[in-house]
Protein backbone atom coordinates (compact mmCIF):
# COMPACT_ATOMS: atom_id res chain seq x y z
CA UNK A 1 0.00 0.00 0.00
CA UNK A 2 1.06 3.60 -0.49
CA UNK A 3 0.29 7.27 -0.13
CA UNK A 4 -0.26 9.42 -3.23
CA UNK A 5 0.44 13.15 -3.43
CA UNK A 6 -0.41 15.64 -6.17
CA UNK A 7 1.55 18.90 -5.99
CA UNK A 8 0.40 21.79 -8.19
CA UNK A 9 -0.34 19.47 -11.13
CA UNK A 10 -0.81 21.18 -14.48
CA UNK A 11 -1.56 19.77 -17.91
CA UNK A 12 -1.71 21.49 -21.26
CA UNK A 13 -2.08 20.29 -24.83
CA UNK A 14 -0.20 22.97 -26.71
CA UNK A 15 -1.74 26.32 -25.73
CA UNK A 16 -4.86 24.67 -24.24
CA UNK A 17 -4.64 24.19 -20.46
CA UNK A 18 -6.86 21.41 -19.13
CA UNK A 19 -5.64 21.08 -15.51
CA UNK A 20 -4.77 24.19 -13.55
CA UNK A 21 -2.56 23.54 -10.52
CA UNK A 22 -4.29 20.70 -8.67
CA UNK A 23 -2.93 19.53 -5.33
CA UNK A 24 -4.16 17.06 -2.68
CA UNK A 25 -3.06 13.99 -0.71
CA UNK A 26 -4.42 10.43 -0.67
CA UNK A 27 -3.78 8.46 2.50
CA UNK A 28 -2.43 4.91 2.67
CA UNK A 29 -5.31 2.48 2.01
CA UNK A 30 -7.82 5.20 1.16
CA UNK A 31 -10.49 4.85 -1.56
CA UNK A 32 -10.68 8.23 -3.34
CA UNK A 33 -13.08 8.94 -6.20
CA UNK A 34 -12.45 11.67 -8.77
CA UNK A 35 -15.82 12.82 -10.05
CA UNK A 36 -17.04 15.52 -12.38
CA UNK A 37 -18.66 16.13 -15.76
CA UNK A 38 -17.07 15.01 -19.02
CA UNK A 39 -14.03 17.13 -19.88
CA UNK A 40 -13.28 18.23 -16.31
CA UNK A 41 -9.81 16.59 -16.33
CA UNK A 42 -10.40 13.63 -13.99
CA UNK A 43 -9.29 10.90 -16.43
CA UNK A 44 -6.32 13.01 -17.51
CA UNK A 45 -5.24 13.32 -13.87
CA UNK A 46 -5.55 9.55 -13.41
CA UNK A 47 -3.57 8.87 -16.58
CA UNK A 48 -0.79 11.18 -15.37
CA UNK A 49 -0.68 9.21 -12.11
CA UNK A 50 -0.48 6.01 -14.17
CA UNK A 51 2.36 7.36 -16.32
CA UNK A 52 0.26 7.29 -19.50
CA UNK A 53 0.25 11.09 -19.88
CA UNK A 54 3.14 13.48 -19.48
CA UNK A 55 2.90 16.09 -16.72
CA UNK A 56 3.19 19.69 -17.88
CA UNK A 57 3.91 21.05 -14.41
CA UNK A 58 4.01 19.99 -10.77
CA UNK A 59 4.91 16.69 -9.11
CA UNK A 60 3.23 13.35 -8.41
CA UNK A 61 4.55 11.32 -5.50
CA UNK A 62 3.88 7.69 -4.59
CA UNK A 63 5.10 6.86 -1.08
CA UNK A 64 6.89 10.24 -0.97
CA UNK A 65 8.87 9.40 -4.12
CA UNK A 66 8.50 11.68 -7.15
CA UNK A 67 7.41 9.52 -10.10
CA UNK A 68 7.16 12.16 -12.85
CA UNK A 69 9.95 10.59 -14.88
CA UNK A 70 9.27 6.94 -14.03
CA UNK A 71 7.87 4.64 -16.69
CA UNK A 72 4.39 3.32 -16.00
CA UNK A 73 5.69 -0.21 -15.42
CA UNK A 74 8.04 1.08 -12.70
CA UNK A 75 5.39 2.89 -10.62
CA UNK A 76 3.96 -0.25 -9.00
CA UNK A 77 0.39 0.60 -9.95
CA UNK A 78 -2.33 -1.46 -11.64
CA UNK A 79 -5.05 0.08 -13.80
CA UNK A 80 -8.51 -1.20 -14.70
CA UNK A 81 -9.86 0.39 -17.88
CA UNK A 82 -13.37 1.13 -19.08
CA UNK A 83 -12.82 -1.14 -22.11
CA UNK A 84 -11.51 -4.13 -20.03
CA UNK A 85 -8.46 -4.37 -22.38
CA UNK A 86 -8.31 -8.18 -22.30
CA UNK A 87 -6.28 -10.17 -24.83
CA UNK A 88 -8.90 -12.02 -26.91
CA UNK A 89 -6.57 -14.91 -27.83
CA UNK A 90 -5.70 -15.68 -24.19
CA UNK A 91 -7.73 -17.57 -21.61
CA UNK A 92 -8.86 -15.87 -18.43
CA UNK A 93 -6.00 -17.57 -16.59
CA UNK A 94 -3.42 -16.32 -19.08
CA UNK A 95 -4.88 -12.81 -19.13
CA UNK A 96 -4.61 -12.60 -15.36
CA UNK A 97 -1.08 -14.02 -15.31
CA UNK A 98 0.27 -12.00 -18.23
CA UNK A 99 1.87 -9.13 -16.31
CA UNK A 100 3.69 -11.54 -13.97
CA UNK A 101 4.96 -13.58 -16.92
CA UNK A 102 6.35 -10.40 -18.47
CA UNK A 103 8.32 -9.90 -15.25
CA UNK A 104 9.51 -13.51 -15.51
CA UNK A 105 7.98 -14.21 -12.10
CA UNK A 106 8.20 -17.65 -10.57
CA UNK A 107 5.59 -19.96 -12.14
CA UNK A 108 4.41 -21.34 -8.82
CA UNK A 109 3.95 -17.84 -7.37
CA UNK A 110 2.11 -16.75 -10.52
CA UNK A 111 -0.26 -19.72 -10.32
CA UNK A 112 -0.88 -19.06 -6.61
CA UNK A 113 -1.69 -15.38 -7.18
CA UNK A 114 -4.03 -16.16 -10.09
CA UNK A 115 -5.84 -18.79 -8.01
CA UNK A 116 -6.16 -16.37 -5.06
CA UNK A 117 -7.54 -13.60 -7.26
CA UNK A 118 -9.93 -16.04 -8.95
CA UNK A 119 -11.20 -17.14 -5.56
CA UNK A 120 -11.74 -13.55 -4.39
CA UNK A 121 -13.67 -12.67 -7.57
CA UNK A 122 -15.48 -16.02 -8.05
CA UNK A 123 -13.68 -16.62 -11.35
CA UNK A 124 -12.58 -20.20 -10.67
CA UNK A 125 -15.00 -21.87 -13.15
CA UNK A 126 -14.04 -19.34 -15.87
CA UNK A 127 -10.25 -19.65 -15.84
CA UNK A 128 -10.07 -21.71 -19.04
CA UNK A 129 -12.55 -19.60 -21.02
CA UNK A 130 -11.71 -16.89 -23.55
CA UNK A 131 -12.98 -13.28 -23.23
CA UNK A 132 -15.53 -13.75 -26.03
CA UNK A 133 -17.19 -16.45 -23.92
CA UNK A 134 -17.75 -14.08 -20.98
CA UNK A 135 -20.43 -11.53 -20.10
CA UNK A 136 -19.55 -7.87 -19.56
CA UNK A 137 -19.55 -8.27 -15.80
CA UNK A 138 -17.32 -11.35 -15.99
CA UNK A 139 -14.87 -9.52 -18.25
CA UNK A 140 -14.72 -6.67 -15.78
CA UNK A 141 -13.97 -9.09 -12.95
CA UNK A 142 -11.17 -10.59 -15.04
CA UNK A 143 -9.72 -7.11 -15.58
CA UNK A 144 -9.87 -6.58 -11.81
CA UNK A 145 -8.26 -9.96 -11.24
CA UNK A 146 -5.41 -9.06 -13.58
CA UNK A 147 -4.82 -5.96 -11.43
CA UNK A 148 -4.99 -7.91 -8.16
CA UNK A 149 -2.36 -10.48 -9.13
CA UNK A 150 0.19 -7.72 -9.54
CA UNK A 151 -0.23 -6.85 -5.82
CA UNK A 152 0.34 -3.15 -6.62
CA UNK A 153 0.79 -0.24 -4.26
CA UNK A 154 -2.10 1.62 -5.91
CA UNK A 155 -5.20 0.52 -7.85
CA UNK A 156 -6.45 2.88 -10.57
CA UNK A 157 -9.96 2.54 -12.02
CA UNK A 158 -10.97 4.59 -15.07
CA UNK A 159 -14.79 4.51 -15.35
CA UNK A 160 -14.79 0.70 -15.15
CA UNK A 161 -18.57 0.27 -14.94
CA UNK A 162 -19.79 2.59 -17.69
CA UNK A 163 -20.17 -0.27 -20.22
CA UNK A 164 -22.39 -2.35 -17.94
CA UNK A 165 -26.17 -2.32 -17.65
CA UNK A 166 -27.79 -0.62 -14.64
CA UNK A 167 -28.40 -3.76 -12.55
CA UNK A 168 -24.89 -5.10 -13.14
CA UNK A 169 -23.36 -1.70 -12.31
CA UNK A 170 -24.96 -1.83 -8.87
CA UNK A 171 -23.64 -5.36 -8.27
CA UNK A 172 -20.12 -4.48 -9.47
CA UNK A 173 -20.08 -1.37 -7.28
CA UNK A 174 -20.58 -3.59 -4.27
CA UNK A 175 -17.91 -6.03 -5.48
CA UNK A 176 -15.29 -3.30 -5.92
CA UNK A 177 -16.09 -1.81 -2.50
CA UNK A 178 -15.89 -5.24 -0.85
CA UNK A 179 -12.61 -5.89 -2.68
CA UNK A 180 -11.13 -2.69 -1.29
CA UNK A 181 -12.28 -3.51 2.24
CA UNK A 182 -10.59 -6.88 1.92
CA UNK A 183 -7.30 -5.82 0.31
CA UNK A 184 -6.95 -2.33 1.87
CA UNK A 185 -5.02 -1.16 -1.19
CA UNK A 186 -4.89 2.58 -1.93
CA UNK A 187 -7.43 3.14 -4.72
CA UNK A 188 -8.10 6.04 -7.09
CA UNK A 189 -11.37 5.69 -8.99
CA UNK A 190 -12.63 7.94 -11.79
CA UNK A 191 -16.31 8.27 -12.70
CA UNK A 192 -18.81 10.83 -13.96
CA UNK A 193 -21.55 9.02 -12.03
CA UNK A 194 -22.01 10.74 -8.67
CA UNK A 195 -24.03 7.78 -7.32
CA UNK A 196 -20.95 5.58 -7.79
CA UNK A 197 -18.88 8.22 -6.03
CA UNK A 198 -21.31 8.54 -3.11
CA UNK A 199 -21.64 4.81 -2.49
CA UNK A 200 -17.99 3.80 -2.88
CA UNK A 201 -15.67 6.57 -1.76
CA UNK A 202 -13.95 7.28 1.53
CA UNK A 203 -13.45 10.77 0.08
CA UNK A 204 -14.65 12.42 -3.12
CA UNK A 205 -12.71 14.96 -5.19
CA UNK A 206 -15.19 17.03 -7.22
CA UNK A 207 -13.57 18.47 -10.35
CA UNK A 208 -14.81 21.08 -12.82
CA UNK A 209 -12.95 22.70 -15.72
CA UNK A 210 -9.56 21.42 -14.57
CA UNK A 211 -9.92 22.62 -10.98
CA UNK A 212 -10.98 21.05 -7.68
CA UNK A 213 -14.29 22.41 -6.43
CA UNK A 214 -14.36 20.49 -3.14
CA UNK A 215 -12.84 17.48 -1.38
CA UNK A 216 -14.64 15.64 1.39
CA UNK A 217 -16.53 12.58 2.53
CA UNK A 218 -19.68 11.74 0.55
CA UNK A 219 -22.03 12.95 3.29
CA UNK A 220 -19.96 16.10 3.89
CA UNK A 221 -20.33 17.07 0.24
CA UNK A 222 -24.04 16.22 0.32
CA UNK A 223 -24.79 18.12 3.53
CA UNK A 224 -22.33 21.01 3.18
CA UNK A 225 -21.58 21.75 -0.48
CA UNK A 226 -19.07 24.58 -0.79
CA UNK A 227 -20.66 26.09 -3.87
CA UNK A 228 -23.57 25.84 -6.26
CA UNK A 229 -21.73 23.50 -8.66
CA UNK A 230 -21.09 20.88 -5.96
CA UNK A 231 -24.62 21.30 -4.57
CA UNK A 232 -26.21 20.52 -7.93
CA UNK A 233 -23.72 17.85 -8.98
CA UNK A 234 -23.88 15.74 -5.81
CA UNK A 235 -27.25 14.15 -5.09
CA UNK A 236 -29.85 12.42 -7.25
CA UNK A 237 -32.28 13.84 -8.17
CA UNK A 238 -30.33 17.09 -8.23
CA UNK A 239 -30.93 19.80 -5.65
CA UNK A 240 -33.76 22.22 -6.43
CA UNK A 241 -32.23 25.69 -6.88
CA UNK A 242 -33.91 29.03 -7.61
CA UNK A 243 -33.01 32.69 -7.20
CA UNK A 244 -34.45 35.02 -4.57
CA UNK A 245 -33.68 37.78 -2.09
CA UNK A 246 -32.60 37.51 1.54
CA UNK A 247 -35.06 39.08 3.96
CA UNK A 248 -36.07 38.96 7.60
CA UNK A 249 -39.62 38.37 8.80
CA UNK A 250 -40.72 38.35 12.45
CA UNK A 251 -37.15 37.77 13.57
CA UNK A 252 -36.64 34.86 11.16
CA UNK A 253 -34.44 34.70 8.07
CA UNK A 254 -36.20 33.85 4.83
CA UNK A 255 -35.67 34.04 1.08
CA UNK A 256 -38.32 35.75 -1.03
CA UNK A 257 -38.67 33.71 -4.22
CA UNK A 258 -41.36 32.26 -6.49
CA UNK A 259 -44.08 34.36 -4.84
CA UNK A 260 -43.38 32.82 -1.41
CA UNK A 261 -41.13 33.08 1.65
CA UNK A 262 -38.71 30.17 2.00
CA UNK A 263 -37.28 29.55 5.49
CA UNK A 264 -33.61 29.56 6.49
CA UNK A 265 -31.92 28.41 9.67
CA UNK A 266 -29.99 31.69 9.90
CA UNK A 267 -28.61 34.49 7.75
CA UNK A 268 -25.19 32.88 7.38
CA UNK A 269 -22.87 35.53 5.91
CA UNK A 270 -25.56 37.20 3.79
CA UNK A 271 -27.03 40.68 4.00
CA UNK A 272 -30.67 41.73 3.92
CA UNK A 273 -31.68 42.39 0.31
CA UNK A 274 -28.85 40.30 -1.13
CA UNK A 275 -29.57 38.27 -4.28
CA UNK A 276 -29.09 34.59 -3.52
CA UNK A 277 -29.65 31.12 -4.90
CA UNK A 278 -31.83 29.05 -2.57
CA UNK A 279 -31.36 25.28 -2.61
CA UNK A 280 -33.45 22.48 -1.14
CA UNK A 281 -32.98 18.78 -1.88
CA UNK A 282 -35.95 16.85 -3.29
CA UNK A 283 -35.98 14.54 -0.27
CA UNK A 284 -36.12 17.50 2.12
CA UNK A 285 -39.41 18.84 0.72
CA UNK A 286 -42.55 17.35 2.28
CA UNK A 287 -46.26 17.50 1.52
CA UNK A 288 -48.16 19.40 4.22
CA UNK A 289 -51.68 20.62 4.99
CA UNK A 290 -50.49 24.23 4.66
CA UNK A 291 -47.42 26.04 3.43
CA UNK A 292 -46.12 26.97 -0.01
CA UNK A 293 -48.68 26.13 -2.72
CA UNK A 294 -47.58 24.06 -5.73
CA UNK A 295 -49.32 22.45 -8.68
CA UNK A 296 -48.64 18.78 -9.39
CA UNK A 297 -47.30 18.33 -12.94
CA UNK A 298 -46.17 14.67 -12.99
CA UNK A 299 -46.39 11.81 -10.48
CA UNK A 300 -43.75 9.07 -10.80
CA UNK A 301 -44.29 6.13 -8.40
CA UNK A 302 -41.35 3.74 -8.07
CA UNK A 303 -42.74 1.54 -5.32
CA UNK A 304 -40.87 2.44 -2.16
CA UNK A 305 -40.71 6.10 -3.19
CA UNK A 306 -42.76 8.56 -5.22
CA UNK A 307 -41.29 11.46 -7.18
CA UNK A 308 -43.44 14.53 -7.84
CA UNK A 309 -42.68 17.21 -10.41
CA UNK A 310 -44.26 20.42 -9.11
CA UNK A 311 -44.86 23.89 -10.51
CA UNK A 312 -44.29 26.62 -7.91
CA UNK A 313 -44.94 30.36 -8.22
CA UNK A 314 -47.35 32.55 -10.21
CA UNK A 315 -47.63 35.47 -12.64
CA UNK A 316 -44.73 34.41 -14.82
CA UNK A 317 -42.45 33.90 -11.81
CA UNK A 318 -42.60 30.11 -11.77
CA UNK A 319 -40.24 27.15 -11.62
CA UNK A 320 -40.55 23.40 -11.57
CA UNK A 321 -39.28 21.60 -8.45
CA UNK A 322 -38.87 17.92 -7.63
CA UNK A 323 -40.12 16.36 -4.39
CA UNK A 324 -39.19 12.79 -3.42
CA UNK A 325 -41.25 11.13 -0.71
CA UNK A 326 -41.17 7.71 0.90
CA UNK A 327 -44.23 5.64 0.20
CA UNK A 328 -47.15 6.63 -2.04
CA UNK A 329 -49.49 9.56 -2.53
CA UNK A 330 -52.98 10.27 -3.80
CA UNK A 331 -51.79 13.49 -5.48
CA UNK A 332 -52.66 13.76 -9.18
CA UNK A 333 -51.53 16.05 -12.04
CA UNK A 334 -53.29 19.42 -11.90
CA UNK A 335 -53.94 19.20 -8.15
CA UNK A 336 -52.74 21.93 -5.76
CA UNK A 337 -50.64 20.68 -2.84
CA UNK A 338 -48.72 22.46 -0.10
CA UNK A 339 -45.00 22.19 0.64
CA UNK A 340 -43.45 22.06 4.07
CA UNK A 341 -39.84 23.26 4.16
CA UNK A 342 -37.37 22.82 7.04
CA UNK A 343 -35.07 25.84 7.07
CA UNK A 344 -32.34 23.76 8.74
CA UNK A 345 -32.09 21.69 5.57
CA UNK A 346 -32.00 24.64 3.16
CA UNK A 347 -28.84 25.84 1.41
CA UNK A 348 -28.16 29.40 0.33
CA UNK A 349 -25.52 30.62 -2.12
CA UNK A 350 -24.36 34.01 -3.34
CA UNK A 351 -26.16 34.53 -6.67
CA UNK A 352 -23.17 36.41 -8.14
CA UNK A 353 -20.45 33.78 -7.61
CA UNK A 354 -22.24 30.61 -6.47
CA UNK A 355 -20.32 30.38 -3.18
CA UNK A 356 -22.08 29.10 -0.07
CA UNK A 357 -23.14 31.76 2.43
Amino acid sequence: MATVTFRNIQKAYGPVKVIHGIGFDIADGEFVVLVGPSGCGKSTLLRMLAGLEEITGGEILIDDKVVNDLESKDRDIAMVFQSYALYPHMTVRDNMAFSLKLRKADAAMTAERVDNAARILNLGPLLDRFPKELSGGQRQRVAMGRAIVRDPKVFLFDEPLSNLDAKLRVAMRAEIKALHQRLKTTTVYVTHDQIEAMTMADRIVVMHDGLIEQIGTPLDLYDHPRNLFVAQFIGSPAMNVFEGTLQREAGCSTVAALCASWPLADMAAGQIGQKVSYGIRPGDLVLATSGIPAEVVVVEPTGAETELLLQVGASGNTQQLILVMHGRTDARPGQTVYLGVDGNKAHVFDASNGQRL
